[in-house]
């Protein structure tokens, strides 16, 4: 079984071909600081994403992204009124789409205000392109599969072991096959597909056999 699972894992990794997975992906900019905002979304045009909304504010932040849906939402933690946190707070309540924080700041204390209101990631401002873009993916990954995870999983605590098992397992399989995060992810899922077994049985497979092998 072992050789099994290590000769799909190497299939999968070496017939991916690696198109530019920012195309096509929708983007809503929230900044209050228009050159920020403004530099931002050229960031993101040059990158391939698609900026469809562009928001001033924490609440309209919110309603751009109830109305156009985006991929991700790429946000500052500071702004009038609403603010970045409590913006995130509703999106993620919501389940409308991942967050991306933007932040002065490197705090522990904000990052994990940021954390706990939903944000799948963050950046600290001033960034370079090359530390936004691999952020959005993260967020991206990130945010699917928790929703993959809840549609398989409905019992908050049992959600909670498979998502620890899944993740001990994308470990592992980025460790031993170079895989990245979301690769690793998606061959979890697409195995438990083929094989009509869940995510967590899947992970615990590739936990029992990789660390076997140690």
């Amino acid at each position: 079984m072992a050789g099994r699972y290590r000769n799909e894992v190497t299939l999968a990794s070496e017939s991916k071909t690696y198109d530019d997975e920012s195309a096509g992906r929708t983007v809503v900019v929230a900044e209050d600081e228009a050159l920020i905002r403004l530099d931002t979304v050229e960031a993101l045009e040059d990158a391939g994403y698609e900026v469809v909304g562009q928001a001033a504010s924490g609440q309209e932040a919110v309603d751009l992204t109830r109305e156009l849906k985006p991929d991700v939402v790429v946000m500052d933690v500071k702004m009038p009124g609403k603010d970045g946190i409590e913006a995130a707070t509703e999106i993620g309540q919501e389940n409308l789409a991942p967050v991306v924080m933007l932040t002065a700041f490197s705090q522990q204390s904000l990052v994990e205000k940021a954390a706990d209101a939903g944000a799948m990631a963050y950046v600290v401002k001033p960034f370079a392109p090359e530390k936004l873009l691999p952020a959005i993916e993260v967020a991206i990954s990130r945010y699917d599969q928790i929703n993959a995870l809840k549609d398989e999983v409905s019992d908050m605590k049992a959600r909670f072991e498979a998502r620890k098992r899944v993740d001990r397992a994308k470990g592992l399989l980025m460790e031993n096959m170079g895989l990245t995060e979301s690769e690793a992810f998606r061959w979890i899922q697409k195995t438990s597909m083929d094989r009509r077994l869940t995510m967590q049985e899947v992970a615990d497979a590739v936990i029992a056999q990789m660390q076997g092998d140690d």
